[in-house]
Parts: C-alpha cells; structure tokens; sequence
C-alpha cells in the first residue's frame, strides 16, 4: 500500500509587514495503517533495543533481508558436468575454425611478401637510376620454421632477399666473360629481408586480355620468369651475402636475381638474357615446409624491363 504525503499547507502573504511567511505545517504523524496489527512492531521505541528482526525492520524490509539470505547460502558454479560439456564444446568449436584461420594466415603472408617483394623491386630501381649505378636484387628460398644455418640450406617456405649496389657504378662482372659478382666491390644497400610462409613459384601464362591473374599479360618466356623452376638456368653471375673487403665467407649465394641498370632497365639474372617486354615473380603460401597446392591465395609480380611499372595480380 502506498503511504499517502502529508499535504502543505500554501504560502500566505501579509501587508502588514510586506513580508512573506509559510503556514505552520501539521506535526508529522506516522502512518499506520487500520487494522493492522504490524504497524506499531517495526518503529523503534526510543530507548528500546531491537529483540528481533521483525522489532528493527518494517515487514517488507524483513522479507528482503530473509530472501538474501537464502539466496547466500545457496551453492554456486559449474558441475563437474557442465564444465565437461562446455570443455567438448570448445574443443569442437576450435576444430572446425582452425582451418579457416589457417587459411586466412597463410593469405595474409603471401600478400605481405608480394608488397615487400614489390616495394624491394622499387627501391632497387630508384636507386640505380638515382646514383646512375648497376643494383641487383637476388632471392634465395630456404626451409621455413628453423634457424638459418651457414652456409645457408634450399628448402621451401622461407623467401630471402638481398639487395647490392656497384661500388663504381659498372656492371662489377665482364659481360663477355661472365663470372660470379666481386663481393669487394659492391655494397650492401639494406639488410636481409626474410618472408615466411611463402613460397617462389612458376605459374602458367595469362590470356592477356584482362586485368586479373588468370587473364594478366602473358610473360612468354620461361627466362622471364622467377619460381620454383625458373628461369631454367641459374645466374652465369651470381652474387652472395655478405660482402665486404676483405671478401667475407659465403652465407647465401643468389643465382635468382634482377638486375637494375643506370638507365632503368630490368634483367632477370643479369645478362643471361636479353630484356623482356613483361617478367614476372611467382608466389604461393606455405604450411611450414610444404606447398599449400590447394590455395588459391597466388600472386604473380609483373614489371616491364624498360618502365617502372609494377603490378600485382592476384587469385
């Protein structure tokens, strides 16, 4: 039942004094209801001590209180039971979302390499025509999840990229007798660049009558192409890494390269080959050591050998 306010009484106005002053208002009674045995039991006497609950609290009051305390020893948490359940649950749940994980990881690696392998290929061809030098940027692959060792191991899933300018601005090597790149007169232009989870490979040509992978130009040539079987023949002047004078011990030892010269120009393994309208850079996602096959998360890298053009074409 809803207690009822006590009324005030309104604000009189006397002339006599110009002044404002409230009625008196009634001496506030407490309510009890009629007929209500309770309502004298829950107002404290002054003076009186509380001999239960009922004596200190109004009856709603008590009730509140009662019920907490039922509530507080009630027992709480899981069953054995039901923490097996929701363990299955989980587990079951992690089954089926781990591959699509998996994939999702193995599409964010593969597109990172293709934008590092990109931005590697820019940079080397900035700085040739910048500095009006000769710069080579070489790939080795080796096995994914382990430690490099050295000499360095071919394997699959872990891309290595090296980039080395001409100390003298010439090609290093003589073009009429092609031999492995002095490693005393090149410096080393950035540190190494490793890519996990990806993987160098060869991909059937486009149709060349669109702008996406499966129908990107065609790059004809296998020497024109940089994967897992190209170009057919390794480089006739390889470089390694490090370099240095006096020449330091061979870690890794590039025979898949391109080669920027002063003017731009772009030349898969150095002079092996004459200048390609369109070459290309393959790449697929790795599991560890093996080749996701099944993956339609492949990137092709195209760039013209006489422009700074740079695509990337993916599935």
């Amino acid at each position: 039942m809803q207690i009822p306010r006590p009324i005030r009484s309104p604000i009189t106005y006397s002339p006599k004094d110009e002044s404002v002053s409230p009625s008196p208002l009634p001496a506030r009674k407490a309510y009890r209801p009629e007929g209500s045995a309770l309502a004298p039991r829950w107002k404290l006497r002054a003076g009186s001590r509380a001999g239960s609950l009922a004596e200190a609290c109004p009856p709603w009051r008590v009730a509140a209180v009662a019920d907490s305390a039922v509530r507080a020893r009630e027992p709480c948490g899981f069953t054995l039971v039901e923490l097996i359940v929701v363990i299955a649950l989980i587990s079951t749940l992690m089954v089926l979302v781990a591959p699509a994980f998996t994939g999702i990881k193995g599409a964010g690696d593969v597109t990172s390499a293709a934008y590092t392998i990109k931005d590697a290929l820019e940079q080397a061809r900035t700085y040739a025509m910048a500095y009006k030098t000769y710069v080579w940027i070489g790939f080795y692959e080796e096995p994914a999840g382990q430690p490099s060792t050295n000499p360095a191991t071919p394997g699959t899933g872990r891309i290595v990229i090296s980039t080395i300018a001409s100390a003298d601005g010439t090609t290093v090597y003589n073009p009429r007798s092609l031999a492995a790149i002095d490693p005393t007169r090149v410096t080393q232009l950035h540190k190494l660049v490793k890519v996990e989870g990806t993987h160098l490979a060869t991909f059937p040509d486009g149709s060349g009558t669109g702008d996406t992978f499966d129908s990107r130009p065609a790059a004809i040539y296998e020497t024109a192409k940089i994967g897992d079987t190209t170009p057919p023949n390794p480089s006739l002047t390889p470089f390694q890494y490090p370099v240095g004078n006096p020449a330091p011990a061979a870690q890794y030892t590039f025979v898949k390269a391109v080669e920027f010269s002063p003017r731009g120009e772009a030349r898969i393994n150095n002079r092996n080959y004459t200048l390609k309208t369109v070459a290309e850079i393959g790449l697929q996602p790795t599991h560890g050591t093996a080749v996701d096959v099944n993956s339609r998360n492949i990137i092709a890298i195209q760039f013209g050998a006489l422009g700074g053009d740079l695509k990337i074409y993916r599935r």
